[in-house]
């Protein structure tokens, strides 16, 4: 037996192909409506943000996700962080709170790891939703290193 130390979201893992999985062939369409997309470069006063459903997602989710684009990023506008590695994530709670009061946002979605350090983007958002003027829903999946949604629910802060 191995010994890990550490954070989980760093330990090492080598997943196995899964027979049971469907193989999709062809090309999958993107559902990207916007650029940029990462968090210190978006404009929350962006007009694809206007009254839209937002897409909070963490970098690593939509490798992990194999139906990223037509199951959780149609028909939504996006923005994507890090909240173990990026810096300055008081500007990321600046930007949430924005997107909440300035762009009227009508949810917000927000797609993390099964990792502890991916909790920090569902907490950068409830504590925007806390410190706002509006109240915005806020829906939380967490997804599984191997694609799996863990949780998908509506939290309240």
């Amino acid at each position: 037996m191995t010994h890990f130390e550490g954070c989980p979201g760093s330990r090492m893992s080598e997943f196995k192909d899964n027979e049971s999985q469907e193989e999709t062939t062809g090309k999958v369409k993107s559902h990207l409506k916007q650029w940029p997309i990462q968090m210190h470069l978006i404009s929350p006063m962006a007009p694809y943000y206007q009254g839209a459903d937002v897409l909070l997602t963490a970098d690593c989710v939509a490798y992990a996700l194999g139906g990223f684009h037509p199951d959780y990023l149609k028909g939504k506008s996006i923005g994507i962080a890090c909240p173990k590695l990026d810096e300055g994530q008081d500007i990321y709670l600046e930007k949430i709170k924005s997107w909440l009061e300035d762009a009227k946002i009508n949810t917000l979605t927000v797609l993390i790891m099964q990792v502890p350090c991916c909790t920090g983007l569902l907490s950068l958002a409830q504590q925007a939703v806390q410190t706002s003027k509006r109240t915005v829903p806020i829906k939380s999946i967490v997804i599984g290193l191997q694609g799996e949604i863990l949780s998908e629910e509506w939290v309240s802060v």
